[in-house]
């Protein structure tokens, strides 16, 4: 109930998921306002594979997250975080407030294992295939035991879902230089170089610094940064992508006729390049480390967005990464135990 186009655009975007997978959606909301937004979906949309779950609360984008997440006990997110504790749904997709979703996450799911703080991890295109960057906006102030946990999540996600064998993880900074950076980043460089002279110890390969331009490159597999910095890099890129679409239309329009043509003649080549760099082909993010799978999607997220992430939710649930990132907690515990003490207090 909580994107700027909510309920239909949520609905929309169950209607086309479940009618091109096997997927069932639970529908929690205002059980009347979902029903009548169903009720004109027309005639052979798959409405017996569609459940409602009513829940007359919302909390909204600008409620305190944790406070408005504990006191309203029958808002729609808390009512899904409720239903994945119980076992009665495999995942949970909301594109409401990302910080509620955080939240109700932690209290009802839990961490899995030994994890600090769960991160959201984003998908980026790269030359060379995809580079999961994390964290995305979860966590602003972080201590560097909890950035170098982000490491050894990523290098799980990337193995699981971007079949990498052994994923190379670097730490976002403005340099290559081991000088470089903040006293976060420095920290966390330090642990995760506590490996072996040849590089074994760890299940990925630590890069050191890699810098913004990196992750298009394709140098790493995975890079870690804090919240802040993160999701500074995602909008800026959403707002690139969006920047050049428009640029490159308003070109061809003021161009001859010769150059409309060569622009229609490029027409497959431009679709490929927006399906590759449009943040709706995944739909959404996945908060990694809590103890259940949650899907993070952009507030201003259009039914294809809601589409692809209920898909990804699908997806996702089937990879065993719970008790992936269980061990691989415990086996990498050595590079953060005795690490230094919080750069600043958590939020």
């Amino acid at each position: 109930m909580g994107s700027e186009g909510a309920p239909r655009i949520e609905i929309d975007g169950v209607l086309s998921a479940v009618a091109s997978s096997g997927l069932d959606v639970v529908l929690v909301g205002e059980e009347p306002r979902l029903r009548q937004v169903l009720g004109e979906s027309g005639p052979g949309a798959p409405l017996e594979r569609i459940q409602i779950r009513h829940a007359p609360d919302t909390v909204g984008m600008d409620e305190a997250p944790a406070i408005a997440f504990r006191h309203k006990k029958a808002s729609s997110l808390r009512v899904c975080f409720d239903m994945a504790k119980a076992g009665e749904v495999d995942a949970v997709v909301s594109a409401g407030n990302s910080g509620a979703l955080m939240a109700g996450a932690l209290i009802v799911l839990g961490r899995i294992g030994a994890v600090e703080r769960p991160a959201i991890a984003t998908t980026f295109p790269t030359r060379t295939g995809q580079c999961a960057l994390l964290d995305m906006g979860a966590n602003v102030d972080l201590r560097p035991s909890v950035l170098a946990q982000f490491a050894v999540l990523g290098a799980n996600y990337a193995r699981l879902q971007h079949k990498k064998p052994r994923p190379r993880v670097g730490i976002l900074s403005n340099g290559t230089e081991e000088q470089k950076g903040t006293v976060l980043t420095r920290e966390t460089f330090k642990l995760l170089s506590r490996t072996s002279p040849d590089g074994t110890g760890t299940e990925f390969e630590f890069l050191g610094y890699v810098e913004g331009r990196d992750i298009f490159k394709g140098t790493a597999d995975v890079v870690v940064t804090d919240g802040f910095t993160g999701n500074v890099l995602l909008k800026g890129c959403e707002g690139l992508v969006e920047w050049i679409s428009e640029a490159v239309k308003e070109e061809v329009m003021k161009g001859s006729f010769i150059e409309k043509l060569g622009a229609w003649l490029m027409r497959p080549a431009l679709r490929r390049f927006k399906q590759r760099s449009d943040y709706a082909e995944t739909g959404g993010a996945p908060l990694i480390g809590v103890d259940g799978v949650v899907i993070v999607c952009h507030g201003g997220s259009d039914a294809r967005a809601i589409k692809n992430a209920i898909l990804t939710a699908g997806e996702y649930a089937k990879i065993d990464l719970r008790s992936e990132i269980k061990r691989s907690m415990a086996a990498h515990a050595f590079l953060w135990s005795d690490s230094a003490p919080a750069v600043s207090e958590e939020a």
